[in-house]
């Protein structure tokens, strides 16, 4: 895979924010390794998507490798914009017609140049003074999280480049994607400046009854055909535990029934969303004989077509 983020994503150079979120989103859902069990590269190319995203989606970071001035990666390119940032300065003295004489060794320029950084001085105060410092770079990391622990907020500990054991937690409606920022836990610092900060993706794991869409809980919910026709009390499942659920008489498959306040809470926040339940009716695959007699009479006498208007509607 490419290390361009925007080869990596699909887009051009000119994309706007909302094309590039709008890739990341097509190429999420249809790249993530559980979807492709044989296919060892999956995670890698998954992980390439997410890291090119967060890339990107930042108007700032984004600019900043378009100017050359961090990787794919998002680590500095040392020593590519020192002198740019001086060239042009009124009081470089570089600038002021003396020129790189034969007696002046550009490397001490330079070496000048990144004390004087330091210092928060110009390049024109030579000698003395602390050397250069900077803060170090920020490590990127990829944590799968189980979609429940996600949902619910939880803890959880990784293991560090070094060996060293680092407590995360995951706050309570964490999504798919979200970038956790660990301030001092990156690279050590350049001349006793601050550590950089650890950047933790999170990759929410897909459930195999759960599905999140905003703040809101999806689920398809079979019902029985009596269930369906005369109504019923049902226990369906929510990420909080099972709750009873009014199905109303002649319920058919698709129908929505919303459960308020059973959805996604984000942390600090107080309101939370709802649970939607499609419901899907599910009949045996051999009914029994006293049930077929009583659908053959049923359909003599009360038949109807459900599928009118549809054929209406679709010849206009």
């Amino acid at each position: 895979m490419p290390d361009d983020p925007y080869k990596v994503l699909g887009v051009s150079r000119s994309a706007t924010t909302e094309e590039i979120k709008k890739a990341y989103k097509k190429l999420a859902r249809t790249s993530h390794p559980d979807l492709h069990p044989d296919d060892p590269d999956a995670a890698g190319r998954f992980k390439a998507i997410g890291a090119a995203y967060d890339l990107l989606k930042d108007p700032e970071t984004r600019a900043r490798y378009d100017a050359g001035e961090i990787d794919a990666k998002g680590a500095e390119r040392p020593g590519r914009d020192y002198y740019r940032d001086y060239a042009g300065s009124t009081d470089n003295a570089y600038q002021q017609g003396y020129g790189f004489g034969k007696d002046i060794d550009p490397a001490d320029i330079f070496e000048e140049i990144l004390r004087s950084r330091g210092r928060g001085g110009g390049p024109s105060e030579f000698g003395g003074g602390r050397g250069f410092q900077a803060q170090g770079p920020d490590q990127r990391y990829t944590l799968e999280v189980p979609f429940l622990d996600a949902v619910r907020g939880s803890e959880t500990r990784i293991t560090m480049p070094d060996g060293q054991g680092l407590a995360v937690k995951i706050p309570q409606g964490t999504q798919n994607g979200q970038v956790l920022r660990l301030r001092g836990k990156g690279m050590p610092g350049y001349g006793g400046g601050p550590a950089g900060d650890a950047l933790i993706e999170v990759i929410v794991q897909p459930h195999p009854v759960f599905r999140r869409e905003g703040d809101d809980i999806l689920m398809t919910l079979p019902i029985t055909l009596d269930e369906a026709v005369l109504g019923a009390k049902v226990t369906t499942p929510t990420i909080d535990g099972s709750v009873g659920l009014n199905v109303p008489p002649g319920a058919g498959s698709g129908r929505v029934l919303r459960l308020r306040g059973r959805g996604v809470v984000r942390g600090g926040q107080k309101a939370r969303g709802d649970q939607l339940v499609e419901l899907k009716v599910v009949v045996p695959s051999e009914p029994d004989e006293r049930l077929r007699e009583f659908m053959t009479e049923w359909r003599k006498t009360h038949g109807f077509d459900p599928r009118s208007d549809l054929i209406r509607e679709a010849g206009r």
